[in-house]
């Protein structure tokens, strides 16, 4: 009975795969979306082995007020990715191969400028800055990942941090805003923690 379960979802999951494949900018092997809420698939890059959880919104902005934007969204091969992401992009966000990201995860690089009081915020045109996630990265629980951000490889980004400047390869980072706590000693060969 296991077997034959396993064996209409693998064949679920490449129909799935075949039906998607005309809109995606490129969709690679064995990649799937799970109930997505909201997907701007011709934004969207995705290598092979990708797995992205129940209820993601990956959206592509392709015009705020009277600007016009290219989105670019890039997965890289074998992304994971838990349930409940909320990904916004107006210009480019990569997520490097091998990484993982949990549950209730926010990207975006996208910023809602409060300048001009007479305007509401919503109303404002937004300002952009590339996102860049490293390959071989962990981002737990509840990050919140903003423009212009690049985070390195091989890092770690502790639940419920708030990262909003660049971390460096072989980091472990958290709080908010996130800080580099230990950092990979290739001398040592081992995590060293930071003194402030």
């Amino acid at each position: 009975m296991m077997f034959f379960c396993r064996a209409i979802n693998s064949i679920w999951f490449r129909v799935k795969r075949w039906c998607y494949l005309p809109f995606f900018k490129e969709l690679g092997i064995k990649s799937y979306f799970i109930s997505p809420i909201k997907l701007t698939s011709r934004f969207i890059v995705c290598k092979a082995y990708v797995y992205i959880g129940h209820h993601a919104r990956i959206e592509g902005i392709r015009k705020y007020n009277a600007r016009q934007f290219k989105p670019l969204i890039v997965l890289e091969d074998h992304v994971t990715i838990q349930q409940n992401l909320h990904l916004t992009c107006a210009e480019k966000i990569t997520i490097g191969r091998n990484t993982a990201i949990a549950a209730n995860v926010t990207i975006t690089d996208i910023n809602h400028p409060y300048v001009n009081i007479t305007i509401p915020v919503e109303q404002q045109d937004i300002e952009v800055s590339p996102v860049c996630i490293g390959e071989d990265c962990k981002i737990y629980n509840n990050v919140v990942i903003l423009p212009g951000v690049n985070i390195g490889k091989h890092d770690v980004i502790g639940a419920n941090s708030v990262v909003n400047r660049d971390i460096p390869d072989y980091s472990v980072a958290v709080g908010i805003p996130a800080k580099v706590i230990k950092q990979y000693n290739f001398n040592t060969r081992s995590w060293e923690r930071i003194n402030e």
